[in-house]
């Protein structure tokens, strides 16, 4: 369980194929804080700590999460925005956020206004995902408030700090990124939908 408040951003350093399986080796300030087997979300995907070496450590995703993340773009030099596992007891000053993608958009406008952001995200509304206007999304992991709610599009308005350290900053049109809609308006859209 995740809060999509960014700790820190980590840069990939190694991305190697074997099979259907992808491991990526991450440079990152956590690294020497992690232990193998621990959970870590990278740009929203919940991976597994599988080996740790000084400031590096490597995850693997297997061919589901390939398959509904953007996972298979990241290259080495990448900027990867990182969350540790929320700790019991700890404030969750984001939203409830799983770690699990339930798919992708693309970036379709990005517009500075005044010294902060309005960023744009398309998305297949074929899936049956939702956004609710002033509710809540993970974009990348972090955690935002909808803005502009549209059948498969919302914005989001960016504060400078969340510019700044997560990887907002690299995004321009086009740019695919990791959605997880709000589990509990996921939750209340599908109930209503059965009646």
């Amino acid at each position: 369980m995740f809060t999509g408040i960014i700790e820190t951003l980590g840069k990939v350093q190694e991305v190697k194929k074997e099979q259907d399986n992808i491991h990526i080796t991450i440079d990152s300030v956590l690294a020497n804080e992690l232990k193998i087997d621990q959970s870590v979300a990278h740009n929203g995907i919940c991976l597994t700590v599988v080996a740790v070496a000084g400031n590096h450590y490597t995850v693997t995703a297997i061919g589901e999460t390939i398959k509904k993340t953007n996972i298979s773009n990241w290259k080495v030099g990448d900027n990867v925005n990182l969350e540790r596992a929320m700790k019991l007891g700890d404030r969750l000053d984001g939203h409830i956020v799983q770690g699990h993608v339930d798919q992708t958009g693309t970036c379709i406008a990005v517009e500075e206004t005044n010294g902060s952001w309005f960023y744009t995200f398309e998305y297949d509304a074929d899936l049956q995902n939702i956004t609710i206007e002033k509710g809540s999304i993970t974009v990348n992991g972090v955690s935002l408030t909808v803005v502009d709610s549209g059948k498969n599009n919302f914005s989001v308005a960016i504060i400078p700090y969340t510019y700044e350290h997560t990887n907002f900053h690299s995004f321009v049109v086009g740019t695919a990124v990791n959605l997880e809609f709000d589990v509990i308006g996921k939750y209340v859209s599908r109930l209503y939908a059965n009646k």
